[in-house]
């Protein structure tokens, strides 16, 4: 570690009802998770503010809840209002949702403040159930009003963080397939599996709904009773004819003691474990790969909903060769990838992307005429190609003539192109 290097890797998990969150200083064991009751394991915030009446002052998780004469009335569902665009009120005002949610993540991450000088954040990764199009644009807007350099915050999802805590546990753990049950509101099953014949490790994380099985706080004997049966039910589906080496429980549910046969059929031939805060901590390593890549990081590549699953790239002539050139990287969080570059047209006056899975083994190449382009001689035409990623399968690509100094005077003419990611033949 360089001296005056960041050193602090914090994951937030976040959702319309809590955040949690961990961290880590870069060569520790294992983050720890900040709790809202000192010397208590007590890491749900509730996701809510409350301001003092005629005052700037802003309350937030469960002093916003206390209700006490005066204040303004409390606000809640802050993630959901800042995905939706919709204004909320605030006594006299309506305020944007996304500066509420910014205020709240200022306020929460104040429970780190004697262990972590901002200076010190290497990286601060958010992690969430899904990401759309939307929730990425909300964080990254989030992100500008922390007042952090944007290259240091990230996002990843559930999904993602449940993998990262996985590979930085004991290899036995994980030796084969893995099962994570998350009953935070309805009943959610992830299983993740490896492929280990290929170079490097592809891992996917594969999830399934069970709302037959809902949670409700309280729950009565009868109810536990039925939960377990309908736990036991699932859990058999989940384990039946696979090799599991660890299992994961996680969420409000989990807390009730009521998993008893279930449990019994889950715990043999493998490693059972609860927790509330796997998220939190997936995230903090998240954030610690973006910083700095493990050995275990660096060996495997996970592809989620949210990952680009095909390497994308173009073919020049370099040197008087043909070679090819990378654009996109497979692997990548679709929001996080985009590219922009220079190239000189040959002798064709069109462009061909190619576009491979992640295995090699389907090649597909994408042309792309551009009408109204000047008749220029080969190598004296000059384009800008922006490309960014609008979903995990669909790019934006646009051309920009730029022409050839002040022999060929740039048009401005500009081609936009959207573009389908997904390799399903092979072509010539």
């Amino acid at each position: 570690m360089k001296k005056g290097h960041a050193h602090i890797y914090i994951g937030y998990d976040i959702n319309d009802s809590y955040a949690q969150i961990s961290h880590m200083t870069a060569g520790s064991d294992e983050p720890l998770t900040a709790s809202v009751v000192l010397g208590a394991e007590q890491f749900d915030i509730p996701v809510a503010l409350r301001r003092r009446s005629g005052g700037a002052v802003w309350l937030y998780g469960k002093e916003a809840l206390k209700a006490d004469e005066g204040d303004d009335p409390v606000v809640t569902r802050l993630l959901d209002a800042a995905v939706r665009d919709t204004l909320l009120d605030v006594g006299d005002e309506q305020i944007d949702p996304i500066s509420l949610l910014a205020i709240f993540i200022r306020r929460s991450l104040s429970l780190l403040t004697i262990q972590v000088n901002k200076g010190d954040i290497a990286a601060l990764m958010f992690t969430t159930p899904t990401i759309t199009p939307r929730i990425a644009q909300v964080f990254a807007q989030v992100a500008a009003d922390l007042d952090m350099p944007p290259e240091r915050v990230f996002i990843q999802s559930h999904s993602e963080s449940m993998y990262q805590y996985i590979i930085h546990q004991p290899p036995e753990l994980w030796r084969h397939q893995v099962l994570l049950f998350d009953f935070s509101s309805h009943l959610k099953s992830f299983q993740m599996v490896s492929n280990k014949r290929t170079t490097p490790t592809v891992v996917f994380i594969e999830g399934a709904d069970h709302p037959a099985l809902m949670y409700t706080a309280a729950p009565s004997e009868r109810q536990k009773k039925e939960w377990d049966r309908l736990f036991l039910t699932v859990a058999e589906e989940a384990t039946a004819g696979r090799m599991i080496s660890s299992v994961y429980l996680v969420g409000e549910g989990f807390k009730e003691e009521w998993a008893q046969e279930s449990l019994r059929h889950l715990c043999r031939g493998c490693r059972v474990f609860r927790g509330n805060n796997l998220y939190s901590k997936g995230a903090c390593y998240g954030a610690m790969e973006k910083d700095a890549p493990s050995e275990v990081g660096r060996s495997m590549v996970f592809l989620g909903d949210e990952k680009l699953k095909a390497n994308v790239g173009i073919r020049l002539m370099r040197r008087g060769e043909e070679a090819y050139f990378a654009i996109l990287d497979a692997g990548k969080n679709w929001h996080e990838c985009k590219n922009s570059f220079e190239i000189i047209l040959g002798d064709e006056q069109r462009l061909a992307l190619v576009i491979t899975s992640l295995t090699g083994a389907v090649v597909t190449k994408r042309p792309f005429d551009l009408p109204g382009l000047p008749a220029r001689p080969p190598r004296c035409t000059r384009l800008r190609l922006d490309i960014s990623l609008e979903s995990a399968d669909t790019a934006r690509l646009a051309v920009t003539d730029l022409g050839f100094g002040d022999f060929y005077p740039a048009t401005g003419r500009e081609w936009v192109f959207e573009i389908a990611l997904s390799a399903t033949k092979e072509s010539p």
